[in-house]
């Protein structure tokens, strides 16, 4: 079973010549205790095309040392990495496969290098006896697989312990800094061995598609980078990191809809069936994020209301009902990206991007398209509002109001797709727009949450339990959804001036 550690080093030049300052002058560290030196071997995987490396990515399988067996590094910060083990076994083990799908998809993973190290370990103390961090001078010795280049170095490398204060790292820098020593220049061992053994021909530049200035450009630059979250933010989703669920779907979402607000610029007849799968897939993600916003309301409104309003298990009665279908949810969310619709749609975002329907507009100046397309999609906004507002309350202006949010949205993120080009005043429309999708946003909260009650309430009545709790909250979605449509026009006033 694969076990996650965060990893905090930094990583230092030396030579073997290089002598270790004393530690011990260093702020909160009483004594340093030679590890003596381990030996380790490790054989770095990627795809053929370096895929992994590309995206800071380290996969390797090392034999030697406490921790030996499969270690998957994922970067989180500057000299900061996620590093996921499993046990040594002489194939990936599929959990961590599973992690690297949406970068290998199809292909496989081959050892691209292999790296012998002697590592000469320091533990660094405080006076208790706690490990503060440990300093290590490697020794190591590279080699391109199958059969390449060489190379061979010196440098040293200091951990933070898992427990530690990560300033402790500050404080070591500082000493080695003054005996000379300097931060290595490359991120990790494997960027470097890559580096030192990469064949001499160079990569060909790629051609670019489109002139920089123009529309094409533009648009390009912000689908290639909506699609290239949805690969990263994979690995996320699947771990079941915070907030990842919903950052990969309003990847697809902001994908989705430039498709269909630049039209213009690339072909809808090449961009509307990939936008029907970015919808599948969205769709696919939305339960489990529908559920975790749901789930958080109602915690929240049981939690505003006084004990004596809460009648009967209502917290052990939502807590189960959460559970169940979180789970449910989850289990929906990563059987879609273990599809072969996923990886199929992954493809074809490549291949958009590689060779994109381009139409006339694209090689126009990227101000003039992309400001014509925000106007469009705020006037289609603009008829939505008008539509709701015309409406009496009740269920036809419910869904009336959320056609306008979803319309909302699609504004709001032509507008960010165009802060590159537009600068302050797109910035300044997407900032009053998103003002809109917000009250528009807790409005259909509202709605939802409301059929969620009912359904809690008769499951409360069926069980014998007083549904008074559930019924109070039901009422306070109505006001909460009266209090949005009532606040609607004084903040769609803002926005339909611009």
């Amino acid at each position: 079973m694969a076990e996650t550690k965060r990893e905090i080093e930094r990583k230092y030049e030396a030579t073997a010549g290089t002598d270790v300052p004393d530690l011990t002058r260093v702020r909160d560290v009483a004594t340093v205790v030679d590890e003596g030196v381990v030996e380790l071997d490790a054989t770095y995987h990627d795809t053929p095309d370096l895929r992994l490396a590309a995206d800071s990515i380290t996969l390797r399988r090392r034999t030697g040392g406490s921790d030996a067996g499969w270690h998957l590094k994922f970067p989180v910060a500057a000299g900061v990495r996620d590093e996921i083990r499993a046990p040594l076994s002489d194939t990936l083990p599929a959990d961590l496969a599973a992690l690297l799908r949406s970068r290998v998809r199809g292909g496989e993973v081959v050892p691209v290098v292999r790296l012998r190290s002697a590592r000469d370990v320091r533990r660094l103390l405080d006076a208790d006896g706690d490990l503060l961090a440990e300093l290590s001078v490697d020794t190591v010795r590279a080699r391109r697989l199958p059969g390449g280049p060489r190379a061979s170095w010196t440098e040293i490398e200091v951990e933070a312990a898992d427990d530690a204060d990560p300033g402790i790292l500050d404080a070591v820098e500082k000493r080695l800094r003054k005996a000379g020593v300097h931060p290595s220049h490359a991120p990790s061992k494997l960027a470097r061995a890559l580096a030192e053994t990469a064949p001499e021909e160079g990569r060909p530049d790629a051609p670019r598609p489109c002139a920089p200035g123009t529309a094409g450009a533009a648009v390009l630059a912000y689908a290639r980078e909506q699609a290239e979250a949805i690969v990263a933010l994979d690995p996320a989703v699947r771990r079941d990191l915070p907030d990842a669920v919903h950052q990969l779907r309003v990847a697809c979402r902001r994908l989705r809809s430039a498709l269909k607000t630049y039209r213009s610029v690339l072909d809808r007849a090449a961009t509307d069936p990939l936008g029907d799968e970015l919808k599948w897939l969205a769709g696919e993600l939305g339960a489990a994020r529908d559920q975790e916003v749901l789930a958080e309301r109602l915690r929240a409104r049981l939690g505003d209301l006084p004990r004596t309003l809460r009648r009967g298990p209502v917290k052990a009665r939502l807590r189960v009902w959460d559970t169940a279908r979180t789970e449910d949810a989850r289990r929906r969310a990563v059987a879609a990206l273990d599809s072969d619709r996923y990886l199929a749609l992954l493809d074809r975002l490549d291949a958009l991007l590689a060779d994109p329907p381009l139409r006339k507009a694209a090689s126009r100046d990227a101000a003039k398209v992309l400001a014509r397309a925000v106007r469009k999609d705020h006037a289609r906004l603009a008829a939505r509002v008008d539509h709701a507002l015309s409406l009496a309350p009740g269920h036809e202006r419910d869904l009336a109001l959320h056609e306008a949010r979803k319309a909302a949205k699609r504004a709001r993120y032509a507008g960010d797709a165009a802060r590159p080009t537009l600068g302050k005043p797109a910035k300044k429309f997407s900032k009053r727009v998103k003002k809109v999708q917000s009250l528009l946003g807790e409005h259909q909260d509202a709605v939802v949450t409301r059929a969620t009650l009912r359904d809690l309430a008769a499951r409360a009545h069926a069980a014998g339990e007083t549904a008074f709790t559930w019924g109070l909250l039901y009422g306070r979605e109505e006001a909460a959804a009266d209090a949005a449509e009532r606040g609607l026009p004084e903040v769609w006033a803002r926005a339909v001036s611009l």
